[in-house]
């Protein structure tokens, strides 16, 4: 075999593996639903709220939150409170609080999931920090709300969810510029 034919399987080799990444690209985040409904993990909430903001005050349900930081993430992060009642059909609200230990501005981004997940969809939020990314300056502490609904047609054996958010550091994702017209606005305060 010459070298211009090794070169030549070499090079289809490669676009042919580009093409297949590519492709596993579209198919990932279809992949990553059917995985999540078959092993019943990070349910995704339910879409704009279409019901009657009507409680229901003959049931409860308890709603716990849960907070935690991906690896390379070292803010601080909670809810203000681990658990809350809830009557189907009210609006909630919940507080989060994250502070910036460090002595340089970030960015993060918050990850929700609902458990368990076949009640994701009756699960549905109204304001969410989840919805934005969140920069905080060195030392800089914020309270960002949840705003919440629990569908009225929640099924009826359900009588307990979980709200969970991971948090991201994404600081080196964001252009530089980014940071320069935060920190300008942080300043003008």
């Amino acid at each position: 075999m010459n070298e211009r034919t090794s070169l030549r399987r070499l090079v289809t080799r490669l676009m042919l593996l580009t093409v297949v990444m590519f492709a596993f690209g579209f198919a990932l985040v279809p992949i990553y639903d059917v995985m999540c409904k078959a092993f019943g993990i990070n349910g995704k909430t339910g879409g704009q709220y279409a019901g009657s903001q009507v409680s229901d005050p003959t049931r409860s349900v308890k709603v716990q939150f849960l907070s935690t930081n991906a690896s390379d993430m070292v803010w601080d992060f909670y809810s203000t409170a681990d658990q809350i009642d809830v009557n189907p059909g009210a609006v909630n609200q919940m507080i989060f609080v994250a502070r910036n230990p460090t002595d340089k501005p970030m960015t993060a981004q918050a990850i929700p999931s609902i458990s368990p997940a076949e009640a994701a969809a009756y699960f549905h939020k109204t304001e969410c920090f989840c919805f934005s990314q969140q920069v905080l300056q060195p030392g800089e502490r914020i309270e960002m709300p949840v705003r919440f609904i629990v569908d009225r047609d929640l099924p009826k054996d359900v009588k307990h969810l979980t709200l969970a958010y991971t948090l991201f550091d994404i600081t080196a994702r964001q252009p530089p510029v980014a940071h320069v017209a935060t920190q300008t606005v942080q300043s003008a305060r």
